[in-house]
């Protein structure tokens, strides 16, 4: 049997907490109308790439990026809540600049330093968020011997895992991941590799075994 899976991960595009640059997970948050052309765009760049189903985030923006998707594609999509993105609590929704730098600096703490205790406020810790992502994507590539899915999550969830999965923090600090542009990511039954990164151009980052 055929353990290799093949996931093309991809942040959803641009949405309306994007442009109001509010911080937190947003449910509630809709594309902005450049946001519905991006997803189009990335399933015209995902009709070569066989893929089997698209796993969402439950937010509005991740189903309905996966939803433009998947009626070019013609597969299902299937939502799943752990891949959403970072909860910061009490401060949800906020614009104020000092949250979003915390923000940044607590995202940091997690992928470059290791320091997966802190928080925004009363929001999720850095383990919360590893322990619900690289547990979505194992689940998901579990179900998938042999074939390639993709899956529409978030700029600082994805990144917290991928990072955790396959060993890539320092060389993906400062290049995040752009709306709705797929990169490939490969379990072969035994470690994750994360061979490139959208925003690098090209270079190649590492990975490391579970």
């Amino acid at each position: 049997m055929d353990d290799r899976v093949r996931v093309l991960c991809l942040r959803h595009a641009e949405s309306e907490n994007v442009i109001a640059r509010a911080a937190g997970a947003l449910p509630l948050a809709g594309l902005t109308p450049k946001g519905r052309l991006q997803a189009a765009e990335a399933a015209q760049r995902l009709v070569p790439e066989g893929i089997a189903r698209i796993y969402a985030s439950t937010a509005l923006r991740a189903q309905q990026t996966a939803e433009i998707i998947a009626r070019t594609l013609s597969v299902d999509v299937a939502l799943w809540p752990d891949l959403v993105e970072v909860g910061i609590g009490g401060l949800e929704g906020s614009t104020d600049p000092a949250t979003r730098a915390r923000t940044a600096d607590v995202l940091r703490s997690w992928i470059v330093d290791g320091r997966l205790s802190e928080a925004v406020g009363d929001g999720e810790d850095g383990h919360a968020v590893t322990s619900r992502i690289v547990a979505a994507l194992t689940s998901i590539a579990a179900e998938h011997g042999g074939e390639t899915v993709a899956v529409v999550g978030h700029v600082a969830s994805l990144t917290t895992g991928l990072s955790a999965l396959c060993g890539i923090g320092e060389q993906v600090w400062g290049a995040p991941l752009p709306h709705a542009v797929p990169f490939a990511v490969e379990y072969d039954g035994r470690s994750w590799h994360c061979s490139s990164w959208p925003t690098l151009n090209g270079q190649r980052v590492g990975h490391v075994a579970p």
